[in-house]
């Protein structure tokens, strides 16, 4: 899967355009990463820049933004409303997708010492990124705020995690930064059939993890209660990792709880939904709707699809749009107005820009017409990883229509396991299609570079052995995925849905095709690799591969044949 992070710089400025205009050119140079947003703050002099990409682009892209702002922004005339401490304040790393909170800690650590030996700015570890339990706070690193780093510096347990050194005149320019990893906050609201901000905050109060304040007499206009430090005791609610309030919106003439989600995995976006759906109901309310405000990482939406999906006890294994479809209806998300998911979902977004350059948004006569073209790409190995995709998705097919078929109800999570997993195997091999073809134009890319001198010359063979392996590694994947394919083939040919177990066999035809296309693809490029042992380590394993496949078609088909037989 496609690693995805977010990055939310916070720069202080909020005032001169030229200045923020100058900064995000800088994270945007080159194009590997996305802006999604520039949300500048006349009061608080403060600018936060949301941007999203691969890891090492979005670490580029934050270093290039940073050393921008500490170039333009001078800390010893910034003043404004909000704490800060540096000329970039905060720069939180945040895991979309394909990458977890802990692999973004330790991008964050390498970005804060690449800040500190690059550009020469101490920096701080916070949050999940913190090298201490106490600096997971932001407000221990940022204690004192600009004004404290001259006491702060070279002070043992004060001093910043990388670049410490006696306050001097790069500290007084920049400031220090905190660099930190958390995980992503959806900002959601549920929509009431209410006008009453009143009993909205109620139902926030009833699950926020904060909960209410306990009450004399258990009252609602009784005195807070206290304990013996005068604090007042809360009644917890029931989402943890939630913050809440109600409020009434004019625009829609309706009161909404706007809730924070600041622990996606302890509280999913449907969990969230569906609590406050129950607390409401208590108050005699209903949820009506659901709007998300700004962005939301993919598998939000794709958890609340299946999770619905279970409830109506309906296959998972289906397109991630009609996931998608089954969360929109059931939490009322396009209520108030169309949710798109090109424009609301994160790595759609990102997708939309390759949009109608990859073989896999072809149609398939345009697929078609593109092979046949004069072009050597794509070729044989886009092809077998293709036909390894459709054998995938003949064999999800049938275990789709076994979970839905009347009078198999009780089976059908054993069929929706099958599925998935025959959707998981057609993403990979989906995947494959382009990447074949990238592997192509690495080795003729190869061969445009110089090689006058005998430095040229090493460096040219260097990367042509390098992308010659690549080559080879490719189709040698494609092997791997469409081999699994048999499993799920064999599957539902033997216990599937009878009236569909044709289409297993085309499928298990359509593996061994997949299998034995891309084997000779590692065949041929593999001749070409210098590293022997590398090269005969990759055409075992891949022959092994290639025999088995032969052996499984013919028990797939064995069972198909038999099947139809008998009917």
């Amino acid at each position: 899967m496609r690693q995805i992070i977010e990055c939310v710089p916070n720069f202080s400025e909020g005032r001169d355009r030229a200045v923020i205009d100058a900064i995000t050119a800088e994270i945007e140079k080159g194009g590997k990463v996305r802006l999604l947003d520039v949300d500048p703050g006349e009061a608080t002099n403060r600018t936060v820049v949301t941007f999203v990409g691969e890891p090492e682009d979005v670490l580029d892209a934050a270093v290039r933004g940073v050393r921008k702002a500490a170039e333009l922004i001078d800390m010893r005339g910034h003043h404004g409303a909000h704490p800060r401490m540096g000329a970039t304040d905060v720069c939180p790393l945040i895991p979309v997708s394909g990458i977890t909170l802990e692999e973004c800690a330790e991008l964050a650590r390498r970005l804060a010492k690449r800040i500190a030996d690059e550009l020469n700015i101490p920096t701080y570890c916070y949050e999940a990124a913190a090298f201490t339990p106490e600096r997971k706070n932001l407000a221990v690193c940022r204690a004192g705020e600009y004004e404290a780093l001259p006491e702060k510096m070279n002070h043992e347990g004060k001093a910043p995690d990388f670049g410490d050194r006696p306050f001097d005149e790069g500290v007084a320019r920049t400031g220090a930064t905190a660099v930190g990893a958390r995980d992503f906050l959806i900002a959601v609201n549920f929509n009431l059939n209410t006008t009453s901000t009143r009993r909205a905050n109620a139902i926030a109060f009833d699950v926020r993890e904060k909960g209410r304040p306990m009450r004399e007499g258990g009252k609602v206009t009784g005195k807070p209660v206290k304990d013996e430090n005068g604090n007042t005791i809360m009644i917890p609610g029931t989402l943890k990792g939630t913050k809440a309030i109600g409020w009434f919106i004019d625009e829609y003439g309706i009161a909404q709880v706007s809730m924070n989600i600041t622990d996606m995995g302890l509280v999913p976006l449907h969990k969230a939904f569906d609590e406050v759906s129950r607390a409401a109901a208590a108050r005699g309310i209903r949820v009506t709707g659901t709007e998300i405000v700004g962005l939301v990482p993919k598998r939000a939406i794709i958890d609340a699809g299946k999770h619905y999906l279970r409830m109506q006890q309906r296959s998972l294994g289906i397109p991630d749009e009609e996931i998608i479809k089954i969360a929109v209806k059931s939490m009322g998300l396009d209520e108030l107005k169309e949710f798109r998911p090109e424009e609301k979902i994160i790595e759609y977004m990102l997708d939309s820009g390759d949009k109608g350059s990859r073989l896999v948004d072809m149609t398939c006569r345009g697929f078609a017409d593109e092979t046949s073209s004069e072009s050597p790409a794509p070729g044989g190995g886009s092809i077998s990883a293709y036909m390894g995709a459709l054998a995938a998705a003949l064999g999800t097919m049938v275990a789709n229509l076994s979970a839905h078929k009347a009078g198999w109800d009780d089976r059908w999570e054993e069929f929706s396991s099958w599925a998935e997993k025959g959707r998981a195997i057609q993403d990979r091999l989906i995947a494959l299609v382009d990447e074949d073809t990238e592997a192509f134009n690495r080795i003729m890319a190869v061969f445009a570079m110089p090689k006058n001198s005998p430095e040229e010359k090493a460096a040219r063979a260097a990367a042509l052995e390098a992308a010659t392996l690549y080559a080879s590694e490719v189709p040698l994947r494609t092997m791997k995925a469409a081999f699994e394919t048999f499993a799920l083939l064999e599957a539902m040919a033997e216990s599937g849905n009878p009236a569909s177990v044709s289409d297993a066999g085309v499928g298990a035809l359509a593996a061994r095709s997949a299998v034995l296309g891309a084997w000779l693809n590692v065949r041929i490029n593999a001749a070409g690799l210098k590293d022997r042992a590398a090269a005969d380590a990759i055409l075992s394993e891949a022959g092994k591969i290639a025999a088995e496949a032969t052996e499984r078609e013919t028990a797939v088909l064995s069972i198909v044949n038999g099947v139809i037989d008998r009917q």
